[in-house]
């Protein structure tokens, strides 16, 4: 099997501002440290290498915390497999002087969040290029796109089209789940080692396996179920990429699986009692001040294929920045901490290798392990991508975020290449390009 379809991982931190100097020093630490031991015996070892699940990431936490988190990601790696003990000294350390790095560098950044509507800076202001931006404006009209927003330091530097439209995402609304789900986790709600079976979890006839059931919520939010059962809302090039029933046990590889995503949020809403749609709008559409969405226009999709509908969200650029940026600040907006600052770094960073030349975290598409991404942007940039540029891109080392929205229809669609390639346009208008 060619490397880019099973998983392997690596941890990467964003580094932001960080000096250098710190960093290196800190990756020398890091080398000392057995990072390889987390996979568990009971499974085998997937085909292009091992996966590896860090603890929630201490880069984000405030000083206050690193401790007590490193306890907790230091023992969900020892359940998961044997670990050299004699190492830990070092990768102690090494992880506790990242998070003072981390935590002093966001301390000395200023945080701007838009109120009611968004603050539009020009560019004379901004010192973003108006040249470079006319050339991406007028490739944005080429490739036939609906909106795009990008947004620095919290306001809006450059925006085209019908940015208050309301469009359907596609699989972009699988990043709106994950930070639904990082809150259920947080409340003791949704528990990532919940088993299929633990929960009850089963499908049409062929029914699920003994050996299906296995698979995890954590699984699931990887896209490594092992679960290749038919799904609703699968597009054909995801029904012939599916792999036979029980060709992988859980957790051991990675296929971009609609059976994991729909799953997903039927688990979600069991455990919540609470609709995908309405907790969005609740817990995050309305504290983050999002103009336009509205949970009554999002629907289901389900069918014959399975018991689990896909979750279909509609909503704008210009909201779609505000979700961007919420994540950009590490789920916090303003004086609230909406999405756990952890749960949002641990969400965004790779865990496996993918068949497009980029990593996958927990539903959120990441720059790629190793060689070249699929998109040219900085290490630790992330985004969520839907079928047609529906493209949220976060760029944490720009502190930007860029949003990408298409209309379909029958005539004409944008491709997920010709939008990352718009933002690349876009990028390289910032100032210092």
């Amino acid at each position: 099997m060619p490397l880019g379809i099973a998983g392997s991982t690596v941890r990467r931190a964003q580094v932001g501002s960080i000096p250098a100097g710190l960093v290196v020093a800190t990756r020398r630490l890091l080398s000392g440290c057995n990072v390889n031991s987390g996979q568990p015996k009971s499974r085998p070892i997937p085909q292009a290498g091992h996966q590896f699940r860090p603890p929630f990431a201490l880069m984000t936490c405030p000083l206050i915390r690193p401790v007590s988190l490193l306890y907790e990601g230091l023992v969900r790696l020892m359940k998961r497999g044997p670990v050299r003990i004699a190492r830990w000294g070092r990768c102690t350390l090494a992880l506790v002087v990242a998070t003072m790095l981390w935590s002093s560098a966001g301390a000395s950044q200023t945080q701007h969040y838009p109120g009611a509507s968004w603050e539009l800076i020009p560019s004379a202001q901004s010192g973003w290029s108006d040249q470079r931006l006319d050339q991406a404006w007028a490739y944005a009209r080429e490739i036939g796109s609906t909106a795009v927003v990008v947004v620095q330091h919290g306001s809006i530097v450059a925006s085209w089209g019908e940015t208050d439209s309301n469009l359907l995402l596609n699989s972009a609304r699988k990043s709106l789940l994950s930070a639904l789900i990082g809150i259920a986790v947080q409340a003791d709600e949704v528990h990532l080692d919940d088993t299929l079976a633990r929960l009850g979890i089963d499908d049409n006839p062929p029914s699920l396996t003994a050996e299906e059931k296995q698979a995890t919520v954590h699984d699931l939010l990887e896209a490594r179920s092992g679960v290749y059962h038919p799904a609703n809302y699968e597009t054909r090039e995801m029904e012939i990429r599916r792999p036979q029933r029980g060709s992988h046990p859980p957790g051991t590889f990675w296929y971009y699986n609609n059976w994991d995503f729909n799953t997903l949020g039927a688990i979600y809403e069991h455990a919540t009692g609470s609709s995908v749609f309405t907790a969005f709008a609740q817990q995050i559409a309305g504290p983050i001040g999002m103009q336009d969405f509205d949970a009554a226009k999002c629907r289901y999709s389900g069918g014959p294929s399975s018991r689990y509908p896909a979750y279909l969200f509609y909503a704008s650029a210009r909201d779609l920045a505000r979700f961007g940026l919420l994540y950009l600040r590490k789920g916090r907006w303003s004086n609230q901490q909406i999405i756990p600052a952890a749960w949002v770094q641990e969400s965004t960073q790779p865990y496996s290798i993918t068949h497009g030349r980029t990593g996958y975290g927990y539903l959120w598409w990441t720059m790629a392990l190793t060689g070249p991404s699929r998109v040219e942007a900085p290490p630790g940039t992330y985004w969520a991508e839907g079928n047609g540029g529906q493209i949220i891109f976060v760029v944490p080392a720009y502190d930007v975020v860029v949003v990408h929205v298409a209309r379909e229809d029958n005539r004409h669609k944008v491709s997920n290449s010709d939008a990352l390639r718009l933002i690349e346009e876009v990028l390289a208008a910032r100032p210092g390009s």
